[in-house]
């Protein structure tokens, strides 16, 4: 990786205040350091990249945390050299012994600062400001590069960010970020190379090019994401498992309940694999699976096109029927149900997989299927797994943990993955599909499933920036 042309920016701060949970999170690695509520959890300085289309745009380097800016400072007015030049003193101190190593942490920020093109001073934005802060931004500008004031952890109730800003603002530094390591916002994340962009007109342009390749990524991952919950709850859709007359039940629902358990786990090992995290960080709530029977429901218009509804001597063999499905339509007029009827006549006539499975009920099978409600419990609670996934930092260190979901996220998802049950050649969890899932199935339930992640409200057209 060559990182010669990319911006160099040091990640400084005070000693505890999230500066390994900053690049954990821009960096979308968990593992980058090490994250301790312990102080001086970082000795030296480890660096990482950023890039766009393989190319590294901003190289940052994460340093110790400053322990006794204010010793420091009181130390530096001791050091011999021209004073009247502040670069000039850091570095006459860096070329010392450091006060026989005591403040050989410190020197490993202000040489890395010295090294790179500007700063990121990251700030526990819970603490109050003390005198410690000011005397660490103080012998921090001295260094004389463009500092970024970061408030970390805003999301929290202790935070007080326009405490801060105003303090801030009395030591000279107007351009400040606002960026939670634990709780994501993507456009915080935005905020801050837009903010550098100002401090660094000259890397401006590559700063913009970082921030669209990783809206670019950002969508990507979106829609990968989308996809691998539409491929689940296809699968289980239009998964069914045939029982002979007098056969196991109770063993072939187990059956069924487990593959169903199993797809929805590999679907939640893989959101996390794309978003990179630990496949320890999610705890499920348990399935409320259900046995379910397929009923063929004669107002269901992908049922009926893939059965054939046709006039002639089915139909009529339904408008006979329909008089003996009266008793269970609910009180409809006689009409209606010979409607319903003729619609169970076309059903007996069919052919084609729907047909089959008519076949084998009139033999004496049935057949286990996945129940509607426990679709909409499986889409609601993916999504809201999403949902999470998208707003949760790399620097987070408790569980990532979902309540019980409300069901369909949006009715465009409920009525694709409806559909989706009268295809049983499309499940994968059917011992033989018949053939591969198509895209023009699975990508519109993609889609439907990225616009539901805004709050699940309806579009007719494509989510923002996913083509």
């Amino acid at each position: 990786m060559n990182r010669s042309d990319a911006l160099s920016l040091a990640v400084v701060g005070h000693t505890n205040t999230g500066k390994t949970s900053l690049l954990r999170t821009l960096t979308r690695d968990s593992r980058f350091g090490e994250v301790s509520d312990r102080a001086a959890t970082t000795r030296d300085v480890q660096g990482a990249a950023l890039l766009a289309n393989g190319k590294a745009l901003v190289a940052l380097y994460d340093t110790p945390g400053l322990e006794d800016a204010s010793a420091l400072s009181d130390f530096l007015d001791t050091v011999p050299g021209p004073h009247a030049d502040p670069v000039a003193r850091i570095e006459a101190f860096l070329a010392g012994d450091h006060d026989q190593g005591r403040f050989e942490q410190e020197a490993k920020v202000l040489r890395q600062l010295l090294r790179s093109e500007a700063a990121l001073y990251v700030i526990d934005a819970r603490e109050p400001v003390l005198a410690k802060h000011r005397d660490e931004l103080r012998v921090l500008a001295e260094c004389g590069r463009p500092l970024l004031p970061v408030l970390n952890f805003t999301a929290s109730v202790d935070a007080d960010p326009e405490q801060w800003r105003s303090q801030l603002a009395r030591m000279g530094l107007h351009v400040i970020a606002s960026f939670d390591t634990v709780l994501f916002d993507f456009e915080a994340e935005h905020e801050i190379f837009e903010k550098l962009g100002v401090l660094l007109e000259s890397r401006r342009s590559q700063l913009e090019r970082l921030s669209a390749s990783r809206d670019e990524d950002r969508n990507a991952l979106i829609l990968a994401a989308s996809r691998s919950v539409a491929e689940l709850l296809v699968n289980v859709a239009g998964l069914r498992l045939s029982v002979p007359s007098g056969g196991d039940e109770p063993a072939a629902r187990a059956r069924l309940q487990e593959r169903v358990r199993a797809a929805e786990q590999t679907c939640v090992d893989t959101l996390l694999g794309l978003f990179r995290f630990e496949l320890s960080a999610y705890e499920p709530p348990q399935l409320p699976l259900q046995q379910g029977r397929w009923q063929l429901d004669p107002f269901d218009p992908e049922a009926m096109r893939i059965l054939g509804v046709r006039t002639g001597s089915a139909a009529a063999a339904g408008g006979m029927a329909g008089l003996t499905v009266d008793a269970f339509t609910g009180g409809l007029s006689l009409g209606a149900a010979a409607l319903i009827g003729a619609g169970l006549g076309a059903v007996w006539g069919a052919s084609g997989p729907l047909g089959r499975e008519i076949s084998d009920r009139l033999r004496g099978h049935h057949w286990l299927v996945i129940e509607a409600g426990t679709l909409a419990v499986l889409a609601g609670r993916q999504t809201q797994l999403l949902r999470a996934l998208l707003r949760r930092g790399h620097a987070a260190q408790e569980q990532l943990r979902t309540g019980s979901a409300a069901g369909w996220p949006s009715p465009t998802v409920a009525r694709q993955v409806l559909r989706a049950r009268a295809h049983p050649e499309w499940s994968a969890l059917n011992n033989a599909a018949e053939e591969a899932l198509p895209d023009a199935v699975l990508r519109p339930l993609a889609l439907a499933i990225a616009q539901a992640l805004d709050g699940g409200a309806e579009a007719a057209s494509e989510p923002v920036g996913i083509q």
